[in-house]
């Protein structure tokens, strides 16, 4: 018989293994002390802030896009008069009502040339100034900054990490290459078995609660493939010893038919922060941000083919019990012919990795000098910024 023995370590890796088996979008963790939670998501493939936050109140706005502009008559909700938002996110409008959730218009990250998702979600996750001049990413660059976080670690659900998560902190792989999660008798076996092990028997429950958390969203049918399964896990995950999530949620390139082909990525975004607030519970949702953000803006004008193409300013999604909502933030540029970037896109007034810096100052309590030094090179960021105070 073959002697086999299973390490503290073999066992970590096989317990994350069983829990990340279903979930097919990445997922990143990072534990460190402290009440207070912060998920990002990626939008990837340049989401239309001027779809999901539409400035019907501009006089141009309609102009410029005769069949994807909408008004409160043809379905738009409003928010304050001037601005209203999808009628696919319209579940988040008790958080808008209850102050949950804000929008920052008119954001981007420095980047100005060729319109590449590529080099675009590079400078989003980087954090730098300039494409590839950054190797790690700013969560990662965060982790070794954050006061008093002994367990600098993040664990990836997935077959690699993502440039956002990149770089000298540990982060632990959680994948798979099989769908099937551990049978009920396999699992209390385990349980019995590591009972008197405090570490083996705490991985054991974060394991579980990993794998309970993918089949919410679909109870006995296929497992993680829908963004709530994501959600849901990184919202039991968070209710455990992790403080930071990430994840990514994709098709928001819309080149043609963005009429039909827009609210998907909508719904699954408003899934996405509505799962996090019931599955995290009031308490912790008090003490929890969620940023919302993408590569690039698309073009003001609508093209031929019924859709938008790339553009600069875009739109980042703030929402939680811990933000000050319930408003639109950043500064409107405009829509003049004078106003547009490029006579094509929506100006930036400010960088969005200002609002992460903002976040990870508020929840986290790192320095100014680490912010702008060493997470975000570059960035203009003090105590006046306007999102803290959001």
């Amino acid at each position: 018989m073959t002697d086999f023995t299973l390490s503290r370590r073999g066992f970590l890796a096989s317990a994350c293994c069983l829990a990340a088996a279903p979930i097919l979008t990445p997922v990143t963790f990072a534990s460190m002390p402290g009440d207070k939670r912060f998920v990002t998501i990626v939008l990837r493939g340049a989401m239309d802030g001027l779809a999901l936050v539409q400035p019907y109140g501009d006089a141009g706005f309609a102009a410029f896009r005769p069949t994807l502009a909408l008004t409160p008559e043809t379905g738009l909700i409003d928010l304050d008069g001037h601005f209203g938002l999808h009628p696919s996110a319209a579940d988040l409008m008790p958080l808008w009502r209850s102050r949950e959730l804000a929008f920052v218009h008119a954001v981007s990250t420095p980047y100005r040339d060729q319109r590449s998702h590529f080099d675009g979600q590079d400078m989003l996750e980087s954090g730098g100034e300039h494409v590839s001049e950054e190797k790690t990413g700013w969560l990662n660059r965060a982790l070794a900054v954050i006061p008093r976080s002994d367990a600098r670690k993040a664990i990836d659900v997935n077959t690699s990490t993502e440039l956002i998560l990149t770089g000298p902190n540990n982060v632990d792989v959680w994948a798979s290459d099989s769908n099937l999660g551990p049978a009920r008798d396999e699992t209390q076996f385990l349980q019995r078995l590591y009972a008197g092990d405090p570490a083996f028997a705490k991985a054991m429950e974060e394991a579980t609660r990993a794998n309970n958390a993918s089949m919410v969203a679909e109870p006995g049918g296929p497992r993680g493939q829908k963004v709530a399964d994501v959600a849901a896990l990184a919202g039991n995950m968070l209710k455990g010893d992790y403080r930071i999530a990430s994840f990514s949620i994709t098709g928001w390139d819309t080149h043609v038919g963005q009429i039909g082909q827009f609210k998907r990525p909508v719904q699954d975004l408003t899934e996405a922060i509505t799962t996090l607030k019931s599955t995290l519970g009031p308490d912790i949702w008090s003490k929890t941000v969620v940023l919302a953000m993408t590569e690039f803006g698309r073009t003001v004008r609508e093209n031929g083919s019924g859709g938008t193409d790339h553009g600069t300013g875009g739109c980042a999604v703030l929402a939680g019990g811990a933000i000050n909502g319930g408003r639109i933030l950043g500064r409107w540029p405009g829509l003049g012919d004078q106003q547009l970037l490029d006579e094509r896109d929506l100006a930036p007034t400010a960088d969005v990795r200002e609002i992460a810096a903002a976040m990870l100052y508020r929840q986290f309590d790192v320095s100014m000098d680490d912010l702008t030094a060493k997470i975000f090179p570059g960035v203009t960021f003090d105590k006046g910024s306007q999102f803290l105070r959001s």
